[in-house]
């Protein structure tokens, strides 16, 4: 009676524990991490952050350039949920071109815009502090599509890029399809609304990204009710969530070009795209290219990432599939095994 009495007393502790870590976790926000890094450029809300590694080993640098939707911190969670603090580790000097939050007075900013205005220079300033010859770039979600309309009109010396989860053919969205079809064949017009609103707001991206993967969402938050008491979980799950919910407005100008001249037309595949009135050629991109996807992603889907391959001019390309969903994060401190295997032999000049 003795042994049942306290293993019953052991699991209403553990029980406890659970329900406590839980509750804790949805009433205290995550605690700000303090990143070590050097805003070395600004233009607007636009900056050019840089992170310098303790022991430089590669002498071609990497710059992401993050989605339009969220802020970057995914890449920057913790110190052990840190892709940007791995590469460091690895060697690499890291640079990250945040968009920042735009406002009403950006409402005119084009794709054009993020694409020579803010990527373009950005590349150019990296290169000049790192001192450079190379660079290599990599894009996530919409921003490897800004990324990939640059590198298909860029002057700069590119030698890698990486396109992780980036939807380049706009034909299917298998989960939007009666909205894309009404958008296509005109029955709905976006144009007049995006011009009265100027600013899309942060609720209305976030409203339509739910609509596209889970309009009820909760998995989340079962996840932390099952490990609501290991206290490295809460913190890591409490910085994914914040950063979840923290999307950002879109101007309506860059909205306005998505819907029309991606979403309709289909332009970047069809090699009608244009920036500030150069014809943005997906053929002439011919660095070295890694291309990401996922088999379960319900944002970006295989179909509209994969056609990429056949239309570079660049030599050395791969596709790798991940088993997992729109965001991940680098498992055990570690740099994810599809970058370990391909961006070190070819960050050498």
């Amino acid at each position: 009676m003795g042994n049942l009495q306290k293993k019953i007393s052991t699991q209403t502790t553990k029980e406890l524990q659970r329900w406590a870590g839980f509750t804790k976790a949805l009433v205290n926000p995550p605690i700000d991490y303090e990143r070590n890094r050097e805003a070395i450029w600004k233009l607007n809300k636009t900056t050019l952050w840089y992170y310098e590694p303790k022991e430089r080993k590669y002498n071609v640098p990497l710059l992401l350039i993050y989605s339009l939707i969220n802020q970057p911190s995914i890449l920057d969670l913790g110190p052990e949920n840190s892709l940007i603090q791995t590469l460091m580790d690895e060697g690499f000097e890291v640079y990250l071109l945040d968009f920042g939050v735009p406002g009403y007075e950006d409402k005119d900013s084009s794709l054009d815009d993020y694409v020579t205005k803010y990527i373009q220079r950005g590349v150019r300033r990296a290169l000049a502090h790192s001192g450079a010859k190379e660079i290599s770039l990599m894009g996530f979600c919409l921003g490897g599509t800004l990324l990939t309309m640059y590198a298909s009109i860029a002057e700069e010396p590119i030698k890698n890029i990486i396109l992780s989860l980036t939807p380049i053919d706009f034909r299917s969205f298998p989960k939007f399809d009666q909205w894309q079809n009404s958008l296509v064949n005109k029955q709905i017009e976006v144009d007049p609304i995006l011009d009265a609103m100027g600013l899309v707001p942060a609720s209305f991206v976030k409203g339509g990204m739910r609509l596209i993967t889970s309009p009820v969402y909760y998995s989340h938050y079962l996840s932390l009710l099952n490990r609501g008491a290991d206290s490295q979980y809460r913190e890591k799950w409490g910085q994914l969530n914040k950063w979840t919910n923290g999307h950002i407005p879109m101007t309506g100008a860059a909205m306005k070009q998505i819907v029309n001249d991606l979403i309709i037309d289909n332009k970047l595949i069809e090699g009608q795209f244009e920036i500030d009135g150069c014809p943005a050629s997906l053929s002439n991109i011919s660095a070295n290219l890694l291309v990401i996807g996922s088999n379960f992603d319900q944002l970006v889907t295989r179909d509209q990432i994969t056609p990429i391959m056949d239309l570079v001019s660049s030599t050395d390309k791969t596709i790798h599939l991940l088993n997992s969903g729109h965001a991940s994060l680098p498992e055990n401190g570690a740099i994810p095994s599809y970058l370990a295997n391909w961006l070190p032999a070819r960050s050498v000049s």
